[in-house]
């Protein structure tokens, strides 16, 4: 029998109250936010001029996403398409702003009218990963409506409710078998239930925009 699960707080906090609001619901599809914690498996393959360089499954091997890169030149964009090859969202990297700054919209759009949510670094100088995700109707962007923590290159970030210690999807490496045949690269993501689990693979799709271009810095 599947055992009730809740949003994961630090010891010593406790779910003493409702998670806070903006926890969970859909921000990109409601088709993707299950009542159950749903495990997204990151695959890496050998990158393609279409497909860019992993795509996303369930336990089972199923493809759920993929990432559509961006044409010779075009670095600023790319596209998360569903395991049928629709656009889902589209990650637009905006170049010159102060803080690295990726705007998402719905499906193959760049069209303001369409911004989902927009991710930008805390800070300009980092150690380890610290990114704000701001929903489309957040304007003055004052507080954020997720962050995101963690160190990528270990694969322990963390995505939390706004400014609050609830948390909404955790990475981990995999510690399988088949973790061996598949490579170091290869991780999970456990998105926790009601939360939009293609807009967390959206993020992981920026994460690892974000430690690319760290590496060539």
């Amino acid at each position: 029998m599947e055992q009730p699960y809740v949003y994961a707080y630090p010891q010593g906090s406790g779910p003493s109250g409702p998670p806070p609001p903006q926890a969970g619901g859909a921000i990109v599809d409601p088709r993707y936010c299950a009542p159950y914690p749903v495990d997204l498996a990151i695959v890496r393959k050998m990158m393609t001029l279409t497909d860019g360089n992993f795509v996303i499954t369930d336990v089972n091997g199923n493809l759920l996403f993929k990432v559509k890169e961006p044409v010779f030149g075009l670095h600023d964009k790319r596209i998360l398409l569903d395991g049928s090859g629709n656009p889902i969202v589209t990650l637009r990297e905006k170049m010159v702003s102060m803080h690295d700054r990726w705007q998402v919209f719905r499906g193959g759009s760049t069209e303001q009218r369409d911004l989902l949510y927009t991710v930008k670094r805390a800070s300009m100088l980092q150690l380890k990963t610290k990114l704000d995700v701001f929903l489309g109707h957040n304007k003055d962007e004052k507080r954020c409506d997720f962050r995101v923590k963690g160190s990528w290159l270990e694969r322990s970030c963390v995505v939390y409710a706004g400014e609050s210690d609830a948390i909404v999807a955790q990475m981990h490496r995999k510690h399988t078998v088949q973790s061996v045949f598949l490579g170091k690269d290869n991780f999970s993501v456990t998105v926790y239930p009601n939360v939009d689990y293609a807009f967390i693979a959206s993020l992981v799709v920026i994460l690892d925009d974000v430690n690319r271009e760290d590496r060539a810095a």
